[in-house]
């Protein structure tokens, strides 16, 4: 017989494709926050946004890395000089945390010449 049967192949493609499909929402989400709910609409999404967490013991981190005691502003800092004047950045905040405590974060990105600070949360469910 000298042909090759690729229906096999194409067979082992169509599931490794489907296995890729379904575990690549996965890998996206970086620092487990609980978001809030919110009636606004969606940001137009920019090309590298930084995204400052907050989870829910008080932790900040900074595009998934922890930032110890006081260092967010020199972390920010050093982040800005290496990016354009026009980057967005991205405060995640986990529901169970206090305004005061969200509010002194943001003042942080403020005092590190960012401009442009978003407050995320997620859609708000139909049920509420």
């Amino acid at each position: 017989m000298a042909e090759i049967n690729v229906t096999p192949m194409v067979d082992v493609m169509l599931v490794l494709l489907i296995i890729f499909m379904v575990t690549a929402p996965l890998l996206v989400t970086g620092v487990p926050v609980d978001l809030p709910d919110s009636k606004a609409s969606a940001l137009k999404a920019d090309d590298t946004p930084v995204q400052v967490s907050i989870d829910k013991a008080g932790d900040v981190f900074v595009d998934e890395m922890r930032i110890e005691g006081g260092g967010l502003t020199a972390k920010l800092s050093a982040i800005r000089g290496a990016r354009s004047d026009d980057t967005r950045v991205y405060v995640r905040a986990d529901t169970s945390l206090d305004y005061g405590r969200v509010m002194g974060v943001v003042g942080e990105v403020s005092a590190a010449g960012f401009k442009r600070v978003a407050l995320v949360s997620q859609p708000e469910k139909a049920g509420r």
